[in-house]
């Protein structure tokens, strides 16, 4: 699918699909009230447009219709971690990290954590 690039609409439905697929309109509604807040044509509408753009695959099932995503999640998160980096960072994973840094917004749990990816990165760089 190339470059993906969603909204914060089509990731909540997106987000739904990974979760549990296939899905009916109905529970998608159901799911989508519950941790968007959406009516049932707000959930619709997105559905559609997301059908036209290729994101979700539609099937008929008995009367009503089910929706499975069109796109792998760690495609699109891969994706749109670049497409952020790119607007906000100009590409610079280092320009992010100090940011939050000089922002003190990192936790020790989380610093651990960067050090400890960086570490399995490193070891996979020397092979």
């Amino acid at each position: 699918m190339g470059q993906i690039k969603l909204t914060g609409s089509e990731w909540s439905v997106l987000d739904s699909l990974w979760q549990e697929s296939p899905q009916t309109v109905m529970q998608l509604v159901a799911n989508l009230s519950k941790s968007v807040g959406w009516a049932k044509s707000t959930t619709i509408t997105t559905l559609r447009r997301m059908e036209e753009k290729g994101l979700v695959r539609c099937e008929i099932a008995g009367k009503g219709k089910s929706y499975t995503p069109a796109v792998e999640q760690e495609q699109a998160e891969i994706s749109e971690t670049r497409n952020f980096l790119d607007r906000v960072y100009r590409g610079s994973v280092g320009l992010m990290m100090s940011a939050m840094a000089q922002r003190q917004e990192l936790s020790r749990e989380e610093i651990a954590e960067l050090r400890e990816i960086l570490a399995h990165a490193e070891e996979g760089a020397e092979k």
